[in-house]
């Protein structure tokens, strides 16, 4: 461990939410570096207004925590990146992955991660990127290892731990995703249906009257999916995997990854479909 009194920690990558936790962590006095190659002039803006520093992979293994917060089908790419790195350090990192992974996938990268000697903890994020006076931000963290990582708490980021092997953190994240971006997918492919079937004035009028807390939802949750819907897709799938046991609940799961899949592309597109859904759950 660093002999200061604050750990060194590496933050990849500098995101929304990455970039909201290392405001508040640097903002609590700890050092963190990122990994800044490759990326927007946007992304290099917001990680330098965080407080982050901008450093090679061999910097980040050096590390004392390291904090991974990437799109689901990075996680594991990240990790074997870092690899040689953290193989050729001494003193390894504590690994601490918080992004959205089923248990299997949790438990393939922490025996991968313990073949060059770090130790792992079992993280992951419910709530909006933490913000200073709020406290919607949750950090849960499970494993043999997650009190160690517990001075990961910080003004605007609550953490929890979870008394459970690797793996019960992710199952958490699983299920309280399936909840809240289930309900993003199903009204995308809901309000668009009613749209191609010239409904969608008449599925407005009947969601305010009789389903007004779902309407209200919906209008402040898809235009947020709208951007991050190409991140989706990949968790949609891990929760599919999770559901293996329950083949149809999984078939619901594949169906929601191939939702986010088109709206993605139309995002990336012509944004028909996004701006079908505007008007939809445009303010009256």
């Amino acid at each position: 461990m660093n002999p200061r009194n604050k750990p060194v920690i590496a933050l990849l990558s500098p995101g929304a939410m990455g970039a909201g936790l290392g405001a508040r962590l640097t903002a609590a006095g700890f050092r963190v570096r990122t990994s800044l190659m490759g990326r927007s002039d946007r992304t290099l803006a917001r990680a330098y207004a965080a407080g982050m520093i901008a450093a090679s992979d061999a910097e980040l293994a050096s590390c004392d925590i390291l904090l991974s917060i990437v799109p689901p089908a990075d996680a594991d790419p990240l990790a074997r990146r870092l690899m040689p790195h953290l193989a050729a350090r001494r003193e390894k990192p504590l690994y601490v992955d918080a992004n959205a992974l089923s248990p299997n996938s949790k438990r393939a990268l922490g025996r991968a991660l313990a073949g060059v000697g770090c130790d792992f903890v079992d993280a992951a994020i419910l709530g909006p990127p933490p913000i200073e006076g709020s406290d919607q931000t949750r950090l849960i963290l499970a494993g043999p290892r997650a009190n160690d990582a517990a001075m990961l708490a910080v003004p605007g980021v609550a953490v929890r731990l979870l008394d459970g092997p690797v793996g019960a953190a992710a199952a958490l994240k699983m299920c309280y995703a399936g909840i809240n971006k289930g309900a993003a997918g199903l009204a995308v492919a809901m309000l668009l249906a009613a749209a191609r079937n010239g409904a969608a004035d008449a599925l407005r009028s009947e969601m305010e009257l009789g389903m007004p807390d779902l309407f209200k939802r919906a209008q402040r949750q898809l235009p947020d999916s709208f951007g991050k819907a190409y991140r989706w897709i990949a968790e949609m799938r891990e929760i599919a995997e999770f559901l293996g046991d329950d083949p149809a609940a999984a078939t619901l799961f594949k169906g929601m990854a191939g939702v986010f899949e088109t709206l993605a592309a139309d995002v990336a597109g012509d944004r028909t479909n996004a701006s079908l859904l505007g008007r939809a759950i445009a303010e009256a």
